[in-house]
């Protein structure tokens, strides 16, 4: 008999999973998500919301990747530096080229051991294989590439990786909000759930019509909803 991922928890499933989805769905942080829930006559505190979000975000992220369909066969590969608890590290993520967040690697280095790590990590967990890379001129992206013996999918030069550019401002404004990362592992356990959760929500409703976004975020939710479900098939 399966359990409910929210047994012994004093609050009940859908004031947990509100809780949850205002957080991850909108740039908030846990304090303006306490101030939105005793609005709605719910009294929790931040810290409650934090641990909510810790334990249940890489849970409901797990759950949307395997039931996502394939990304795309082009990548757009980069890399973005941060701070955290004064040292300097690096965001290694990839993108598919209509956006979606395949991955996040946070790393020490900006080499080309940090480099294949994350070629190897999108490699196994994706499902397919690339038809193309598109990385910037980084050296180690084609030395990784080269061990792997797929040097000749790399795509480098001018703004073709304006894609993968372009997503790390949903990122930089997550990090802003919670003013900045305390740990590399809060990072990478925070980060590889909002990707996740991210592309769910994610409907670039500039180039679709009103009635298809309607569509989209009614599919959207009632994703949310089996993901989120006490016991999920």
């Amino acid at each position: 008999m399966k359990t409910s991922i929210y047994t012994r928890h004093r609050f009940h499933p859908d004031i947990i999973r509100r809780a949850i989805w205002m957080y991850f769905r909108f740039n908030l942080s846990f304090r303006d998500v306490e101030e939105l829930m005793l609005e709605r006559g719910v009294d929790v505190t931040y810290e409650t919301i934090r641990r909510w979000v810790d334990k249940f975000g890489s849970t409901f992220a797990k759950r949307i990747r395997l039931r996502a369909e394939p990304p795309s066969p082009v990548w757009h590969l980069d890399e973005v530096y941060t701070k955290i608890d004064g040292e300097m590290v690096y965001l290694w993520r990839a993108v598919d080229n209509e956006g979606t967040v395949l991955d996040v690697v946070v790393q020490r280095r900006r080499d080309t051991k940090a480099a294949l790590r994350l070629l190897r990590k999108l490699l196994k967990n994706q499902g397919i294989k690339p038809t193309r890379m598109v990385t910037d001129r980084l050296g180690s992206y084609g030395a990784a590439l080269k061990l792997l013996g797929i040097k000749h999918l790399q795509d480098v030069g001018g703004r073709k990786n304006n894609r993968a550019e372009c997503s790390h401002v949903p990122i930089r404004r997550r990090e802003r909000k919670s003013q900045r990362f305390r740990s590399v592992m809060n990072a990478q356990k925070m980060l590889s759930a909002y990707g996740q959760i991210y592309n769910l929500f994610n409907h670039r409703r500039h180039l679709i019509s009103r009635n298809t976004l309607r569509k989209f975020r009614s599919q959207a939710d009632t994703e949310w909803n089996l993901v989120t479900a006490p016991v999920c098939a």
